[in-house]
């Protein structure tokens, strides 16, 4: 049993950062319902979308009076709900955060977009990049001297977007078990990663952040936090910050000695990773493994996302499982009691559409006929 246990949410499906945030609840033992569309023309789908673990599915059609019927009954019987459209398409279609309050003033109404509900952008279409750009976390990625790199989209949809409506809808839900009155979460994407931006924001006030890129201590330009290429084409990490770990770093691997007492003269820098990346083409990845793994030289190999699972410490912490055939991430965090897992695998659309109904008071004929109007598939 999770620790989400008893919660059920309503997730109208939308793109990658909302079924995220609602697999991270389903994982954790939340009753998750997809509220999926009526197909509308050609659509792009993922052969396997882990996202879709462990929840239900239902196809509604929402546009038709009857259909939003359907989805109110739904919302009487929920504590929450994860919308991810432009701001005011979901007022538009009636079934906005008044409307659904009207039905369970309880409920809490999660929305996740890239500018937020308001503002001047708030209609503009953007994705990760974009948002990271404007709240100032993409500026400080990349290299010297060259513009910024293109992250993977985990800071904006994920990081700043996906787990700060689950936290934010977590904290409402408390709140409405003692207020008995549900409430937006507004959650931004650019205020998400501004968030996470908090100790650089930190780092600059303190006169600790240089405004060029690969010059500061935490975006590769110290020597001592960084990747490294081995003789065999494969990387390394390096992150010895701390003077202890440092001075392991140059006990194990033979760095000169006295960088020690210079550890932070970041003029010192760029020669050093110059030494440094030579003496690490000196050997093969898993030599530099069996040498520094394990120690306090702050040192992992850089694994491929699909090889992690194969190393021995996940292995020993069942970080990645097997779900009907296909290797995925393992819940997190754990818990030593209610611990999270996958229930099923990715649920197909509209799985669960007769089983949803079935619970919400209409009986037989009543869901044979919305299934034959094609109300729900």
């Amino acid at each position: 049993m999770g620790a989400l246990d008893g919660i059920k949410i309503i997730e109208l499906v939308g793109l990658g950062p909302g079924p995220f945030a609602g697999m991270m609840l389903a994982d954790m033992g939340a009753e998750v319902i997809a509220v999926d569309r009526l197909e509308r023309g050609a659509a792009l789908h993922l052969a396997v979308d882990l996202n879709r673990r462990g929840k239900k599915s239902i196809i509604l059609d929402l546009k038709s009076a009857e259909g939003r019927d359907v989805f109110f009954k739904l919302c009487r019987t929920a504590d929450g709900l994860i919308e991810g459209f432009r701001p005011g398409v979901m007022e538009r279609m009636g079934v906005g955060p008044d409307d659904c309050a009207a039905h369970n003033p309880k409920l809490v109404y999660g929305r996740i977009t890239g500018w937020g509900q308001h503002g001047p952008l708030a209609q503009a279409a953007g994705h990760d990049l974009n948002y990271i750009a404007l709240s100032g976390a993409l500026h400080a990625m990349g290299h010297k001297d060259q513009p910024p790199m293109v992250p993977l989209n985990l800071v904006g949809d994920y990081g700043g977007g996906a787990m700060m409506l689950a936290f934010g809808l977590l904290c409402a839900l408390l709140e409405a078990q003692k207020s008995g009155i549900g409430q937006v979460v507004d959650a931004s994407m650019v205020e998400g990663s501004s968030l996470l931006m908090t100790l650089f924001h930190s780092l600059k006030a303190s006169g600790m952040w240089q405004t060029a890129r690969q010059a500061n201590l935490l975006d590769g330009g110290a020597p001592f936090y960084d990747c490294y290429q081995c003789r065999d084409g494969l990387y390394i990490s390096i992150g010895a910050i701390e003077p202890p770990f440092m001075s392991q770093l140059i006990d194990k691997a033979g760095l000169p000695t006295h960088w020690l007492e210079s550890h932070m003269n970041t003029r010192e820098w760029p020669a050093r990773k110059k030494i440094m990346a030579a003496l690490f083409m000196e050997r093969r990845q898993q030599e530099w493994c069996d040498l520094l793994e394990g120690t306090d030289a702050c040192f992992a190999p850089v694994l491929p996302f699909w090889q992690a699972k194969d190393h021995p410490h996940n292995i020993a912490r069942n970080s990645f499982i097997d779900v009907e055939g296909v290797n995925q991430p393992a819940p997190a965090p754990r818990f030593s009691r209610t611990s999270g897992q996958v229930k099923w695998g990715p649920v197909t659309k509209g799985q669960h559409s007769q089983e949803i109904l079935s619970t919400l008071g209409l009986n037989n004929e009543e869901i044979t006929g919305i299934m034959n109007r094609k109300i729900v598939q």
